[in-house]
């Protein structure tokens, strides 16, 4: 099983969408520098997170979210509450 999953870094007030086969050892990467994409922008926190039967599919999804590109869908499909609250 494969999980989507949404993390916010609360230092940066913004959000990383990925993919992981462990969720919170990966949570545990991005807030250990070892992800590239998210060193020094944490500390992260998981906010969100499904899971699906491949690697396939929560790829498929994790594009759909990064097409939302932080919009009105991307907080549609996750559930998530702006921060803002708008």
């Amino acid at each position: 099983m494969f999980w989507c999953y949404v993390i916010y870094s609360t230092s940066r007030q913004q959000y990383y969408i990925g993919i992981s086969d462990d969720v919170s050892r990966r949570v545990q990467d991005h807030n250990c520098g070892i992800s590239k994409w998210t060193k020094g922008k944490g500390p992260w926190q998981l906010e969100w997170s499904k899971e699906f039967p491949s690697l396939g599919d929560a790829r498929k999804f994790e594009n759909i979210l990064k097409r939302q590109k932080g919009g009105t869908g991307f907080y549609r499909l996750t559930g998530i509450v702006r921060k803002d609250g708008s």
